[in-house]
């Protein structure tokens, strides 16, 4: 993101920075960088950085460096220490609002853009980070109206349309989102996330002349290889519309493979940190932590496994008219990080310490609520891992684990490609480990804060619809509303994969779509075990299990 921006010109006050000339040791290292070649690079900057550390190109490249490997802390210090000694290195306070951005700070990226679209009005790239930040808070009209200036400057650009189809997915104008990312293949035929993202809408039958052009990208020796894994994606979505089992199955196989290459798993991390909560809270400990965290009564917490029926059970509460539906925010995960010692730290906090994080959330979280209803939901799904930590801060919040078949719900994960964040996805043991050790942990937790958690089994909610929905109003102390039965109807942007089909009437073909593929999934029905055989329920005695790996 920062290497093609490498001989900007720095406007500052020292002529050691200002003057054009660039040790052979940054160009090097920039044309490795450029190749992926991260190893080498990095000496390379570091002993460029040792002779001068007021280099500031070589620090934002850097920066980028530190961005690729997922140290975005790293990667944010030294850019603004960058921004420090060259105020008006427009490049550096750019490549920051990328990484405040992904980092889910988009305010702060809004501010540090409004400072670079004043230094570089003209520039397309920074209108459309800025109109992706604006989605990320839920400002869609301000976004839309970005990527619409940003497509008549510059027409001709396959990303931006492909971008401006994701916005105008989110807010449900499907056929002209469609329209825009068609437009993107047919400026860049070979852009993979483009297919995919057609695919993704659920809704998209490819066409015979899709399928070949997807084929005749996917042969090609100079493709991408992120290319090459949404061309997958979408191919195997493509093959499955058509029942051809086999052939769509090896190109979910081979494109999981691709992904799981670039986005290292480690199965034993999750296990180990399901093994600590078990662990920190302790029935003594739960107790103990009862009714000292911010009293609001405010959020509604929809977690559990991806892909297992979440987004329905938002749209669901959100079509209620005292209920507000958000995103999957990041700000459960990020607080319980700030707690040093966490898991085991949090039975020292008193309640002071508890109500401030509980305050801290919902402070974080105001910029994503755009209406005046008192509850709105927070659909991270991995926040079940946090269950005991969101009790304790926020005692008077409700709890939702969205429940869905081990296979169907596993299987449906493996065939969808996550832009960032799901790592244990990408392979069938891991996902199967993933499962288990979710439902262990949501195990204990139901036995130390029994009552605290309800359950939606999406099966049920299918066969039961209106049965279910009522307890799931009674459960958040809601009153029964008809619109949540017509949720399909609610207008609304919604962020996640299921955004196409959670605008459509309750359906069943979600519960038997793994049964074509059932053949190939004997890997994940080993991993899972009696997790499948008891399920909807957990084993017997699965919540005081610590696992040794």
């Amino acid at each position: 993101m920062f290497v093609m921006l490498l001989m900007t010109n720095v406007t500052t006050s020292s002529p050691r920075i200002a003057a054009p000339v660039y040790d052979p040791r940054l160009v090097r290292a920039a044309i490795a960088m450029n190749e992926n070649d991260l190893p080498t690079a990095e000496p390379l900057l570091r002993s460029l950085l040792k002779d001068d550390p007021f280099d500031v190109r070589a620090i934002r490249l850097f920066a980028e460096l530190a961005g690729r490997i997922g140290r975005y802390n790293d990667a944010e210090n030294l850019l603004r220490r960058a921004i420090e000694l060259a105020p008006q290195f427009t490049a550096a306070r750019a490549n920051l609002a990328l990484v405040l951005y992904r980092t889910n700070r988009a305010p702060e990226a809004l501010e540090e853009l409004a400072k670079v679209t004043a230094d570089d009005p003209d520039n397309a790239g920074h209108a459309n980070l800025q109109a992706a930040a604006y989605g990320r808070i839920g400002e869609f009209d301000e976004a839309l109206a970005l990527y619409q200036q940003v497509l008549r400057q510059a027409p001709n650009q396959p990303r931006v349309w492909m971008s401006y189809g994701h916005m105008l997915k989110t807010v449900g104008r499907q056929a002209e989102g469609i329209a825009a990312y068609r437009k993107a293949i047919e400026l860049l035929p070979v852009l993979g996330e483009a297919w995919w993202s057609l695919a993704n809408l659920k809704t998209v039958k490819f066409t015979d002349e899709d399928i070949a052009a997807m084929q005749q990208a996917l042969a090609r020796t100079d493709l991408a290889v992120e290319d090459r894994w949404h061309l997958d994606f979408a191919l195997g979505k493509a093959f499955e519309d058509r029942g051809e089992a086999e052939t769509s199955f090896a190109h979910y196989a081979a494109g999981n493979e691709l992904r799981r290459r670039r986005m290292p798993y480690r199965a034993e991390d999750t296990t180990q940190n399901v093994n600590a909560a078990i662990a920190a809270f302790t029935p003594a400990v739960v107790a103990g932590l009862q009714g000292k965290g911010c009293a609001a009564p405010d959020p509604i917490f929809v977690l559990g496994m991806p892909r297992a029926g979440s987004t329905l059970v938002e749209q669901i509460l959100s079509s209620h008219s005292q209920v507000e539906g958000t995103s999957e925010l990041s700000d459960i995960g990020f607080l319980a990080r700030s707690v040093e010692g966490y898991p085991e730290a949090i039975s020292a906090l008193d309640g002071e310490e508890l109500r401030k994080l509980g305050e801290a959330y919902l402070a974080r979280t105001r910029v994503q609520r755009h209406t005046g209803r008192p509850m709105f939901i927070d659909k991270m799904p991995n926040n079940w891992l946090h269950v005991p930590f969101i009790h304790a801060i926020l005692p008077n919040a409700k709890i939702i684990d969205a429940r869905r078949h081990p296979l169907a719900c596993c299987f449906s994960n493996f065939k969808q490609h996550f832009a960032r964040g799901q790592g244990f996805s990408y392979s069938l043991d891991d996902m199967g480990r993933y499962y288990r050790d979710y439902v262990r942990a949501m195990a204990h937790f139901d036995q130390v804060l029994p009552g605290v958690v309800h359950r939606v089994i999406y099966e049920r909610m299918v066969e039961q619809t209106e049965a279910e929905v009522r307890a799931l109003l009674a459960h958040c102390g809601l009153p029964f509303e008809e619109s949540c039965l017509a949720f399909h109807e609610t207008e609304r942007a919604v962020r996640t994969a299921s955004s196409e089909q959670v605008r459509r009437p309750i359906f069943r073909d979600g519960t038997e779509a793994w049964k074509p593929f059932e053949q190939w999934l004997k890997p994940l029905k080993s991993v899972l075990g009696e997790v499948l055989e008891a399920y909807p329920d957990a084993p017997a005695d699965f919540g005081t299990d610590i696992v040794v790996n």
